[in-house]
């Protein structure tokens, strides 16, 4: 390490110590349902908590993952919320009948939206496996191994490879795939593919099956031959079930967020090539993510080349997905412009994402600068788990 990185990256390392600190303590504070169990469903920008909002599977999946992960980089952090969203899980949302996770639940706990969304599995599969990693209980492998099996058996694509995206309840296709409304409702999708490899791969740390090992190399394999463009480094986002592609978005955040878990996973599985291939794929992600940085550091929403639309808004997860995957680039490539990009990010998280008055970090800001008023603190897709995991993931890198 060049001397000149020592105190940069010991103040970084310190910064997001107490920042890891101060997200885990709001969802603990802020959060617990005690009137109806687990988690409340919906809190605003100000701190307002709708007490009859819908719990999501992915919400309480992303609280699992983010304490339990917590637990495993520090002891020290405890496991009662852990546990408690795992219970909630495991008590409300994984189908006993017929597999897999139901996408939400009202406000009691009672089914909402039985869509068997296959992002949602994968999510819960990856917080079940960080939580065994922290508890070691026979019982959480099991619920794991058991979503994997039925995300494996009713999504798997034999004739072309990849995880179909969506079902009803009973795992049978349906009209309406999208993740969200602003999703084409196309049948594989980058989104979906990104986060069964996250899961796969945190899965196998606790179970080391070969038929599970082959599925991620193929996965990555998915990765390098459809998904991310060969002549561009980005990914290309929403895909028929031949993979042909339906869509010239580029979503940075993604692509940043894709270039350190891509490696991640041929790690965990020790393969050498893979290693050395996806080693380069990720320097020239995180290269061509670079568009999408603000002169102020902040990483851009997305961009639309077909239709010469660029998304200047700056989201909070992009954002903690930049200091991550241009911190994994500077340790692969020791490009200085990494590093500087990581530190930059973090930067612009303290000036405009960090709510210093009421917690945690807002959604986002607009081009001009100001504050998204309408969207959640707290939410089916506003949870604890990117900036967390960005300050966990760095807290572990940052070697002094």
């Amino acid at each position: 390490m060049n001397d000149q990185n020592v105190v940069p990256l010991a103040e970084y390392k310190r910064e997001l110590t107490l920042e890891l600190k101060a997200i885990l303590d709001y969802w603990t504070n802020h959060t617990v349902d005690h009137e109806n169990g687990g988690f409340y469903g919906k809190i605003s920008n100000d701190n307002q908590v709708d007490p009859f909002a819908a719990k999501g599977a992915v919400l309480n999946a992303r609280i699992l993952w983010s304490f339990a992960a917590a637990h495993n980089l520090d002891e020290a952090y405890g496991l009662e919320l852990a546990e408690r969203a795992y219970q909630y899980i495991v008590s409300q949302l994984i189908d006993k009948e017929f597999g897999g996770v139901y996408w939400s639940v009202d406000h009691k706990g009672e089914p909402l939206d039985t869509k068997k969304q296959v992002y949602a599995v994968a999510f819960t599969i990856y917080a079940l496996s960080e939580y065994y990693l922290a508890k070691g209980d026979q019982e959480i492998k099991d619920h794991a191994i058991r979503l994997y099996e039925d995300l494996v058996k009713h999504s798997y694509h034999t004739e072309k490879s990849g995880y179909l995206e969506a079902f009803n309840r009973q795992w049978e296709s349906m009209d309406d795939l999208r993740l969200s409304e602003k999703d084409a409702n196309e049948k594989k999708t980058m989104n979906t593919h990104l986060h069964i490899l996250e899961a796969f791969t945190t899965l196998y740390r606790i179970w080391p099956d070969e038929t599970l090992k082959g599925r991620i190399a193929e996965l990555l394999q998915n990765f390098q031959t459809y998904i991310v463009d060969a002549n561009t480094s980005s990914m290309m986002l929403f895909f028929d079930e031949d993979w042909n592609c339906k869509s010239d978005i580029i979503s940075f955040g993604h692509d940043i967020e894709a270039s350190w878990l891509l490696l991640e996973a041929a790690e965990v599985i020790d393969d050498e090539q893979l290693i050395v291939e996806i080693k380069e794929l990720a320097v020239k992600m995180a290269a061509a993510s670079m568009e999408g940085l603000d002169q102020d550091g902040g990483m851009w929403y997305e961009k639309e080349p077909s239709k010469n639309h660029l998304i200047k808004d700056k989201h909070w997860w992009v954002q903690a997905e930049a200091m991550i995957g241009f911190y994994n680039a500077w340790q692969i490539s020791a490009g200085q412009q990494f590093l500087q990009a990581s530190f930059q990010s973090w930067n612009f998280v303290k000036q405009h994402m960090l709510d210093k008055e009421n917690g945690e970090w807002f959604w986002g800001v607009h081009q001009d600068g100001s504050l998204m008023q309408n969207e959640d603190k707290a939410g089916l897709w506003k949870c604890p788990y990117h900036n967390s995991r960005a300050c966990i993931e760095l807290i572990r890198r940052i070697k002094l």
